[in-house]
């Protein structure tokens, strides 16, 4: 671990994805220079290894407070450190929903007290939300807003999600989408879940938002679970997200009433799942939609139990697994959960040029399996359990390793970690 006073991190060898080695020089929380290096304080050797910028994830639930037996933000940063990423983004479905700025800075005083990564906290939608005061409070975004109801999350009436839009635009600020019709009937199996989501109702709910958004509100959709959500989005008209579950999980992998396969919008068929993996180059992000439960509440009566599953952990080193498959390139990982993600967010990208945030991770050139009890995460279980994948062995944030080899070191908050605060304020943020 590098240690105050010493300033100057080397990593060697650094295989670049255009194919260049190079040395990475680091110091005060940046790359200062790419290319070959002097001596450095401390020294970590990447030579046969893949060096990653660390992933930014905008859609966790990192629970904590009432809902702590699910996750905390100790247990849910750690688990995020673990598997390569340095930023997550919360969202506001807490208990109590995060709807006034009071809540926001407790929330942040909240996270400021265990977390291991860099965090931003997003803001809740509701007919009685105190938007501006959420905005001066340094909120990123408004959202996870429900365009579907799911687990702690009512949908917004027309009405609401129309006035925020055009709040929201006026602020030039960003909403996030959760886009979903849900029918009545019995639900009682995965594939009831998936039939009473359906695509055809995901993909009516984002025609709707974009329909009322007249006045050109800045849009992120989460979690789309279909080639068909991916196309009903136009270029450029807004963000696109889509989750590891939906790129590796379908309905027909799990039991039909294991309630471990529930989430919100469904996983799908496996036709589906192909075929929405044959969108990759649609995709803008990859997040994880890390929204952990316990096992017992999993293992509840399937029309009883919560949705949503455990995934921050897992999301980089599942997409790793298929960069050694050659499934995917490397280049498209990075893009996908580090560049594009941290330009949303407004940061400074993580990379390899110098003036870029030094956070990073190292993987192995080997598969590994997939198993809970080696993970982080308070939920103590995966629906990827057995799957292969490729999991960091350190992870570097602002020039400081803050995990190596299954060991944690917090970061010191004192710190400024390439002029980042840990909490990344939103534009709106005033004193």
């Amino acid at each position: 671990m590098l240690e105050k006073g010493q300033e100057i991190l080397v990593l060697r060898d650094v295989l670049l994805p255009g194919g260049r080695v190079a040395d990475i020089t680091i110091s005060n929380g940046q790359v200062m220079h790419a290319g070959a290096a002097g001596k450095g304080d401390l020294e970590i050797s990447c030579r046969g290894k893949f060096v990653l910028p660390a992933g930014t994830d905008l859609h966790v639930h990192m629970r904590d407070g009432p809902q702590k037996a699910k996750e905390t933000w100790e247990s849910g940063t750690k688990s995020a450190i673990a598997g390569g990423v340095t930023v997550v983004v919360d969202q506001p479905n807490t208990i109590p929903p995060l709807t006034t700025s009071d809540l926001i800075r407790d929330r942040v005083m909240l996270a400021e007290s265990q977390a291991y990564t860099r965090f931003a906290i997003n803001g809740g939608v509701t007919s009685d939300a105190d938007l501006i005061g959420m905005w001066r409070a340094g909120i990123f975004a408004f959202g996870e807003t429900f365009a579907g109801p799911s687990s702690y999350g009512e949908a917004v009436f027309s009405s609401v999600l129309r006035y925020t839009m055009e709040q929201v635009a006026g602020w030039d600020g960003l909403m996030t989408i959760h886009a979903e019709q849900v029918t009545e009937g019995p639900d009682r199996t995965l594939a009831d879940h998936d039939h009473l989501r359906s695509v055809s109702g995901e993909v009516r709910a984002i025609q709707d938002v974009l329909t009322m958004n007249a006045h050109g509100c800045n849009l992120h959709f989460c979690h789309l679970s279909s080639a068909d959500a991916i196309r009903a989005i136009p270029g450029g008209g807004a963000s696109r997200e889509v989750t590891p579950h939906h790129l590796f999980l379908s309905y027909e992998l799990f039991d039909p009433e294991d309630a471990q396969g529930k989430v919100n919008p469904p996983l799908r068929s496996e036709k589906v799942r192909r075929e929405l993996f044959s969108c990759w180059d649609q995709i803008d992000i990859i997040g994880s939609d890390h929204a952990p439960h316990t096992r017992a509440e999993k293992g509840k009566e399937f029309e009883h139990a919560p949705s949503g599953i455990p995934g921050v952990e897992t999301m980089i080193p599942l997409l790793m697994g298929r960069v050694l498959e050659k499934k995917v390139s490397i280049a498209d990982v990075i893009a996908k959960t580090s560049f594009r993600p941290s330009e949303i967010l407004g940061i400074t990208k993580a990379g390899f040029s110098p003036g870029d945030r030094a956070d990073f991770a190292i993987y192995p050139d080997t598969l590994t399996r997939i198993s809970a009890d080696n993970l982080h995460s308070a939920a103590g279980w995966s629906p990827y359990e057995g799957m292969t994948a490729v999991f960091p062995e350190k992870t570097i944030l602002g020039g400081t390793v803050v995990f190596d080899s299954g060991e944690f070191f917090k970061p010191d908050l004192s710190e400024d970690y390439s002029g980042i605060r840990l909490w990344i304020q939103g534009r709106g943020y005033s004193l």
